[in-house]
């Protein structure tokens, strides 16, 4: 009961800073309804399987996927997460992290409580280790939560902040009516997603940022994700060969992620797989969650990985959370020249000219209108 009371009172701490209009259905307090999943198979009897991500939990009735937002009601699945946001914010594109998509644009940002993982170093526990039926929710049907991101004046939808995968079902509808409505969609995701429903989502998708935890089973293991490496690797090819824009995040963490000859073999997998072009994001670990004890990742650790993705040949890589870095900024790979300065996520100027470098022509990968 406490634990309860704990997730409530800090989900409205976490919410109450949201500027987000009330037209009568933005009401806190909502409680998650069930509504039909997709992807899941009947095994026997009331059991069935989900095969939205490589879990694929076998759920006799009553009981929950790991990620808690998916239960077997009477022998069919439902999944808790869909029009009950957690979260709406609506954040600069550059928070996501996006960097090569509409500099200084906005994105509608929306969550929905839980995570198929359980990492212990999780910068959103607060959140993404809830139960959707536990935390104080938006009633945000979709087609109320396009309403918003257009009345926002905001270019993007980004599915974030928690993991998208957990309600697949209500961020595929409200991707279909964005598109429909001339807006982009995007998501940050841990890549922890079966094929079928990822492709499907990427019909609907203009940039995906895939959370690389690290590149090694054992870190996935140790770390407290209960997931396998492989997966994540393939849902990055996948990506990339849907033609969606692909931008890729790793959090380093210091004394166990953090091994230069771990992130050389990484940057060298991106380069092969997925190629030079696609931006590299390092970013600053912060102490949190079950990682308390562990100091911040040492700027000079940032910037040893920011060199060796630099030598191994990637064109376009970032480090975050370290606001003022000139790391953060964009350059041209053909003049050296910055084409975005940044500081955080205020883009300071822009120099890329319908898609190409403002000093030199050089094409810049990415989406710029």
């Amino acid at each position: 009961m406490k634990k309860r009371v704990f997730i409530a009172v800090l989900s409205f701490i976490l919410l109450a800073a949201v500027s987000f209009p009330d037209h009568g259905y933005a009401e806190l307090g909502y409680k998650a309804k069930p509504y039909p999943a997709m992807y899941w198979e009947k095994i026997r009897d009331k059991i069935v399987q989900c095969v939205l991500c490589p879990r694929k939990c076998v759920l006799d009735a009553g009981q929950r996927g790991l990620c808690t937002a998916r239960i077997n009601k009477d022998g069919a699945l439902y999944t808790l997460g869909y029009g009950n946001p957690v979260a709406v914010h609506v954040d600069p594109i550059e928070k996501k992290p996006f960097f090569n998509v509409l500099p200084g644009s906005r994105a509608f940002s929306i969550a929905v409580a839980g995570c198929n993982m359980r990492c212990l170093f999780c910068q959103n526990w607060q959140i993404s280790q809830s139960r959707p039926d536990e935390t104080l929710n938006y009633n945000l049907p979709p087609e109320a939560a396009v309403d918003e991101a257009v009345k926002s004046g905001s270019a993007f939808i980004v599915y974030t902040y928690t993991e998208p995968t957990v309600f697949y079902e209500y961020m595929l509808d409200i991707a279909k009516l964005a598109k429909a409505r001339g807006l982009k969609n995007g998501m940050h995701t841990c890549g922890y997603i079966n094929k079928e429903p990822l492709k499907e989502l990427l019909k609907y998708m203009d940039a995906v940022n895939v959370d690389l935890k690290g590149f090694d089973e054992g870190f996935y293991r140790k770390m407290g994700a209960l997931a396998e490496l492989q997966p994540v690797l393939d849902t990055i090819k996948t990506i990339k060969e849907e033609g969606v824009w692909l931008e890729i995040t790793n959090l380093i963490i210091p004394g166990q992620n953090d091994d230069p000859e771990e992130i050389r073999k990484m940057c060298l997998w991106i380069k092969d797989n997925v190629g030079t072009e696609v931006p590299l994001h390092f970013s600053r670990f912060m102490p949190s969650f079950n990682l308390a004890n562990l100091p911040p990742t040492p700027v000079t650790k940032l910037e040893e990985a920011y060199r060796i993705a630099k030598e191994v040949g990637l064109q376009y890589v970032y480090v975050g959370n370290v606001p003022g870095s000139s790391y953060e900024n964009t350059y041209c790979p053909n003049c050296k020249k910055a084409v975005v300065r940044r500081i955080g996520y205020r883009v300071l100027e822009n120099n890329i000219k319908d898609g190409q470098c403002g000093f030199c022509g050089y094409k810049i990968p990415g989406i710029w209108k």
